[in-house]
């Protein structure tokens, strides 16, 4: 329990750095919460309050900012977030057998993450690789044209190694 707190109390020290150093700048809080979030996986109440008396900016500002935004979450995510793109070209080519296709590989619905913390399953409006399509999105590689679970698993077990 100790270790836990003292973690949390240097996380919480790494996000004031972030802060005095960003601050000063014109309008500064999307990001700081980005930072926030790579400092602490998510944007729990109490790191958004944190943010908030940090920056001298109302909390309900802050939390229109991180639930109005796709990229912020309020919940743990796993290490690899796959977005599932359902955009109009993407939809019509099968982003829903897709979807249905990656429930039952990883086991989870739709904004969940798996057990052991690999994957969170969301989806977006449009990734903009429309002749790709169906497309997700892990990380910072895109992957298209995905009309087979052999092809899904195999991009799939390449992120469990």
């Amino acid at each position: 329990m100790e270790n836990n707190q003292a973690l949390h109390g240097a996380l919480f020290k790494d996000l004031e750095t972030v802060i005095t150093e960003k601050k000063d700048q014109r309008d500064p809080l999307i990001e700081v919460l980005h930072s926030a979030q790579e400092i602490f996986g998510y944007l729990p109440a109490e790191v958004q309050k944190f943010v908030s008396e940090k920056l001298d900016i109302p909390l309900a500002q802050v939390y229109g900012v991180v639930t109005f935004y796709n990229f912020f979450s309020m919940k743990p995510r796993g290490k690899h977030v796959i977005n599932v793109c359902t955009g109009t070209a993407c939809y019509v080519k099968g982003a829903p057998r897709l979807i249905q296709m990656l429930k039952e590989e990883l086991g989870i619905e739709m904004g969940e993450t798996t057990e052991d913390k690999l994957f969170t399953l969301t989806s977006v409006r449009c990734v903009g690789a429309c002749s790709l399509a169906p497309v997700i999105v892990i990380g910072d590689e895109t992957y298209g044209r995905i009309d087979s679970r052999k092809k899904l698993k195999k991009i799939i077990d390449s992120y469990r190694e």
